[in-house]
């Protein structure tokens, strides 16, 4: 086999994601044949850095010998069983650390298969929360610039203009309220102020607000202040409406803390995780939320208060498996402060981006770095241009739009870095 003949396989009968198909007739496919550490490998023996954690969901490196071995483990006991009425050992234990490392409050765990169905879970729970409270609080509030995925649910509290168009008559009825326009102080309170100024009004028939916390990841990665989370949270609480925190992109590490509401010492009413729960091995995701809206369910048979919501793979037992190996090398290897030093790190190479006249802004939270480029119209598709760069000189660059992004795996070295940004700067330099 090689890279051709798997190309022209796919093509065949493969139909991708975010991906206009007919670009493949002059963009070629990259076949992987293996992966390791931070480098993807096609037939042909070319290597990658996946600086994009293969759309941010690796933390550890592909093929981490430490989760391999767990999940084989895993595969020899129980690969799956139904999660209602039955459980097993790895769920259970993987809750129990997630409700000890999560903000405080947050006590019980509702699992999904990924990050967008578990944003519909947050959304249901919080409607159905609020109606078997006799209340009728059908509308979310969601950020302008957001993105929380593309089940329609998820598209509807999303913000992303070509989606809304597109299927506007199928989406949920829902408010946007407006993002700190930096990451400055006063732009959060700003932005905070606009919030409550929509609550004063509306509050009674506002069921949640969600908000990816300090960075918005398919919305350009745009970065904002901790103040905002620290405000709405108190807004939130005084008008009786819910936070949602969707820090699917945002959790476990990425941003300094292993949770980003912690830099604001926040605790929402429901927190999403996913992506990086297992290490970017196995699709899984979880919803935490408090005791308070748990028992709001509780009740004998038949008073139909029971959340309605349920998937075939909830909890898998493979998956939570790599979740807790995952959680096992964040717990037994500094990884937090290995961050906060690749981060430093990271900052450094960045500035040196400034240096080019089409570089607008560059911006970084934790290991989330991003570079925003200038004078250029969409039809340009300068982000493809950068793509195409990256991977003629080994590294997986993958633009959103004008903005070149840096996420890599957590393992990645020095070394790596400087080729990862090295290529970046060239590409740009070369546009």
């Amino acid at each position: 086999m090689d890279n051709e003949d798997l190309k022209n396989r796919d093509l065949k009968v493969l139909w991708h994601p975010c991906t206009q198909m007919k670009d493949h007739e002059t963009l070629p496919l990259i076949p992987i044949k293996k992966a390791h550490g931070v480098y993807l490998e096609d037939f042909e023996g070319n290597r990658y850095i996946d600086a994009i954690s293969s759309w941010w969901v690796n933390l550890f490196g592909h093929t981490n010998s430490y989760i391999n071995a767990k999940v084989k483990e895993q595969l020899d006991t129980l690969e799956h069983v139904i999660l209602a009425g039955f459980t097993h050992e790895q769920v259970v234990r993987l809750s129990e650390r997630l409700v000890a490392l999560t903000p405080e409050g947050l006590s019980k765990c509702f699992y999904s298969d990924n990050g967008s169905s578990a944003v519909e879970v947050a959304l249901k729970m919080s409607f159905h929360a609020h109606k078997n409270d006799g209340k009728h609080k059908s509308i979310f509030v969601s950020l302008t610039n957001s993105y929380h995925g593309e089940t329609i649910g998820a598209l509807s509290v999303g913000d992303v203009e070509l989606y809304k168009d597109t299927y506007a008559p199928l989406l949920l009825q829902t408010l946007q309220t407006p993002t700190p326009r930096d990451m400055s102080i006063k732009a959060a309170q700003e932005a905070a102020f606009s919030f409550e100024e929509l609550c004063k009004t509306r509050a009674h028939e506002i069921s949640a607000l969600i908000l990816e916390p300090l960075v918005q990841g398919a919305g350009l990665m745009h970065m904002y202040h901790k103040e905002f989370l620290v405000l709405v949270r108190d807004i939130c609480t005084h008008y009786d409406i819910h936070l949602i925190a969707d820090e699917v992109l945002v959790g476990f590490g990425r941003t300094g803390e292993l949770f980003a509401c912690a830099h604001a010492n926040i605790t929402p009413d429901f927190l999403v995780l996913s992506k990086g729960l297992t290490g970017g091995y196995l699709p899984l995701s979880v919803v935490l939320t408090t005791d308070e809206i748990y028992a709001k369910f509780y009740c004998d048979y038949g008073e139909y208060r029971a959340f309605l919501h349920s998937h075939s793979y909830t909890g898998n037992a493979l998956a939570c498996a790599a979740a807790n190996a995952t959680l096992d090398i964040f717990e037994n290897e500094n990884i937090i402060e290995k961050n906060r030093e690749t981060s430093r790190y990271m900052s450094a190479k960045l500035q040196k981006f400034l240096e080019h006249s089409n570089v607008k802004e560059v911006r970084q939270t934790g290991m989330i770095c991003a570079v925003e480029l200038q004078g250029y119209a969409p039809q340009e598709r300068i982000g493809l241009k950068v793509y195409e760069y990256g991977l003629q000189n080994g590294v997986l660059l993958r633009p959103l739009g004008h903005v070149v992004y840096f996420m890599p795996p957590y393992i990645i070295t020095k070394a790596e870095i400087d080729v990862m940004m090295d290529v970046a700067y060239e590409a740009i330099k070369n546009l």
